[in-house]
C-alpha cells in the first residue's frame, strides 16, 4: 500500500447517512494520515461533504437514484481508471459496486449485501446486528482505527450573514426539523410541533423551522398554527442550515438528515423516532434526548404505517417532548 494512498469511496443518498460515513472517513484517515479521500456522491451532497476535513473533494454521481444504466457506470468507471488505490463502497447493492470496478481500482471494499463477489476484492462480513446500524456498518468497513462521531465545520462568516436576515440571535432560538425525506412514519405530527413550537416561545425562545423545499408544506402548516415561528424551510441551503442548526439553542428533530447534522456541529437535539429505533440511528452525541414509545409494532422500518394508525407519533404527546426540550435548555420546571 502506498505511504499516500488515493482513496474513492461510493457515498450514500441521504443526508443522515453521509453525515454518518464520516465516522469511515476519519478511520480511514488515522490509519492512512497521507491518504487523497474523494466521495462520488450526487450534487446535493456537496456543501455537506465540504464540511469535513478529511474529504478532498467530491465528485458528482452522474446517474439518477435507482437506476442501473449499466452502460453510463462502465463508461464513467472507465474515466476513473488509473486515479484510485482503493475504494471503499458504501451502498449496499450491486451496481453501486460497478464504477469502481470498471475503473479497475485494485482494491475495493464493501460488505456483501447484494452478492457483490467479484466486484469487490475485500469483502468485509457485516453481523446481524450492524445491519441497521449505519455509522458502526461504515466505520466498520476501515477495519481499525478510531470510532469518532462526525464532526462538521461551521461557516462563522455565513452563519452571522444568516441569523441577521432571519432576524435569529446566536443560543436565543429553537430549530425545529420536523421533515423526513424517508417518508411520513418517521413523521411527528405537524400539530404536535406546532403545540411544540408555542410551548417554547412561550418561554421566551425564537423557533426556526428547517427543511427543505420537499419540507415547506409541512413546516407551513406549523407557522400558521403557531403564529411567530419563522418558516425558512426551502429558502436555505444545505450548508445554510449546517450555520444555522450549529447557531440554535436546541434542535428538535424527527429521525432525519438534520437530526445528524445537529448532532454533529455540537447542538443539543430532542429526536422523535416513530417506524424506525433510537437503537439502530441515534444522533451520535451525548447531548440528545431519544423520544420513541417502542410499541410492539415499531420499529417496522416502513416509510407509511402499513396498520394505517401511526400510533407511534400520533400518540407520542408533546409534553413529554417538551419536558425532553426543557430538560436540554435548561428551564426550571413548573411549581
Amino acid at each position: 500500500m502506498a505511504e499516500s494512498p488515493t482513496i474513492l469511496v461510493i457515498g450514500p443518498r441521504w443526508v443522515g447517512d453521509m453525515v454518518m460515513a464520516q465516522c469511515l472517513f476519519a478511520a480511514l484517515k488515522e490509519k492512512h494520515p497521507n491518504a487523497a479521500i474523494d466521495v462520488l456522491a450526487p450534487a446535493w451532497a456537496a456543501p455537506l461533504v465540504k464540511r469535513m476535513p478529511e474529504i478532498r473533494c467530491q465528485i458528482d454521481f452522474p446517474l439518477m437514484p435507482g437506476a442501473l444504466e449499466f452502460r453510463s457506470r462502465r463508461r464513467f468507471g472507465r474515466l476513473l481508471r488509473g486515479r484510485y488505490d482503493m475504494a471503499y463502497v458504501l451502498p449496499g447493492s450491486w451496481k453501486s459496486a460497478l464504477i469502481p470496478f470498471f475503473a479497475r481500482i485494485p482494491r475495493r471494499v464493501g460488505n456483501l449485501r447484494e452478492m457483490r463477489y467479484g466486484l469487490l476484492t475485500d469483502i468485509v462480513p457485516l453481523p446481524d446486528a450492524l445491519k441497521r446500524r449505519t455509522a458502526q456498518a461504515y466505520f466498520g468497513l476501515a477495519r481499525g482505527g478510531t470510532f469518532r462521531a462526525p464532526k462538521l465545520t461551521v461557516d462563522a462568516a455565513n452563519q452571522a450573514d444568516l441569523l441577521a436576515l432571519s432576524g435569529l440571535d446566536t443560543k436565543k432560538f429553537v430549530a425545529l426539523m420536523p421533515g423526513a425525506e424517508f417518508g411520513p412514519a418517521k413523521r411527528w405530527p405537524s400539530e404536535h410541533y406546532a403545540e411544540l413550537a408555542r410551548g417554547i416561545m412561550a418561554k421566551g425562545f425564537a423557533v426556526a423551522l428547517l427543511g427543505s423545499k420537499n419540507d415547506a408544506e409541512v413546516t407551513g402548516e406549523i407557522a400558521r398554527l403557531a403564529p411567530g415561528a419563522i418558516d425558512l424551510a426551502g429558502r436555505t441551503k444545505l450548508e445554510d442550515a449546517i450555520d444555522l442548526i450549529a447557531a440554535a439553542k436546541l434542535a428538535v428533530s424527527n429521525d432525519s438528515g438534520l437530526m445528524h447534522v445537529a448532532a454533529a456541529v455540537g447542538t443539543p437535539i430532542v429526536a422523535v423516532y416513530g417506524s424506525t429505533s433510537p437503537e439502530n440511528t441515534p444522533p451520535l452525541t451525548d447531548r440528545s434526548e431519544l423520544i420513541w414509545l417502542h410499541l410492539s409494532c415499531s420499529p417496522c422500518h416502513r416509510k407509511v404505517c402499513p396498520l394505517g394508525h401511526l400510533n407511534c407519533l400520533k400518540t407520542l404527546d408533546v409534553a413529554r417532548v417538551e419536558a425532553a426540550a426543557d430538560r436540554l435548555l435548561k428551564v426550571p420546571a413548573a411549581a
